[in-house]
């Protein structure tokens, strides 16, 4: 299946507001992917977590025909990626605001939304916007993918990039970064950012990274976000027949 979400039954953007009023009414959950447009090293697209999150929602689509998923939101909060050119954060206040708007609006035609993160400095404020709306009784969650490995574009989003497309990934210009454990390094990131401890924008090193181990990541993750929807919104019969 295509990481771009084209198919009519995916993405909600490709219907009309008749058939989106039609997959809602059947009940259709709306997976928004939320992600990033910052620094991933040298050898990573900017859009990384994007792209994460967007082929997760869209894989969970394959899995729940019950799914719908909506345009991705490309950014987040990623002020600790400043300095890196090509970074565009919107900040933590923000962003908490954009989701707590576009859910209000979209929860006008939606039952249940679903907030797929691919950054995890959107946690926070996707956990406070999401706090707010479930007070206003509408039905938000919030997956964020977690996994052992680098924290930053070190082997495991590289083997996740080169599964969805080597093109992605430009492999020869990877190189190591700042390899020691993230609490070891966290007073340094929250005083001065990712600069203050890589000057290549890499926590951890890409070497080795292939892409049947992002195949391996991506099933993992696509799996636990499955199990998830399904403890939050237990299928219904009408997601084994499709809707």
């Amino acid at each position: 299946m295509s990481e771009s979400v084209a198919a009519h039954k995916l993405a909600v953007a490709d219907l009309t507001w008749p058939e989106a009023g039609e997959r809602a009414a059947a009940g259709a959950i709306l997976a928004v992917p939320v992600g990033a447009t910052e620094q991933h090293g040298p050898h990573l697209p900017l859009s990384t977590d994007t792209d994460i999150a967007v082929a997760l929602s869209a894989r969970l689509a394959a899995l729940r025909p019950d799914v719908l998923v909506a345009p991705a939101i490309p950014y987040g909060s990623s002020g600790e990626h400043a300095g890196f050119p090509g970074t565009l954060s919107i900040g933590q206040a923000a962003l908490t605001l954009l989701i707590v708007e576009l859910c209000r609006s979209a929860t006008d035609t939606f039952d249940r939304i679903l907030l797929v993160s691919g950054h995890g400095g959107n946690l926070e404020p996707l956990c406070e916007a999401c706090a707010l709306l479930r007070t206003e009784s509408r039905d938000v969650r919030v997956y964020m993918p977690r996994y052992q490995g680098d924290p930053h574009a070190g082997r495991s989003e590289t083997s996740i990039q080169l599964a969805l497309g080597r093109g992605r990934v430009r492999i020869e210009r990877a190189v190591v970064g700042d390899t020691r454990p993230l609490p070891e390094i966290l007073p340094l990131l929250r005083a001065g950012g990712v600069r203050a401890v890589s000057a290549n924008g890499v926590l951890g090193d890409p070497a080795g990274a292939g892409a049947d181990e992002g195949a391996a990541l991506l099933a993992q993750l696509t799996t636990d976000l499955h199990d998830r929807t399904r403890h939050w919104w237990p299928v219904a019969s009408r997601e084994r027949t499709g809707i």
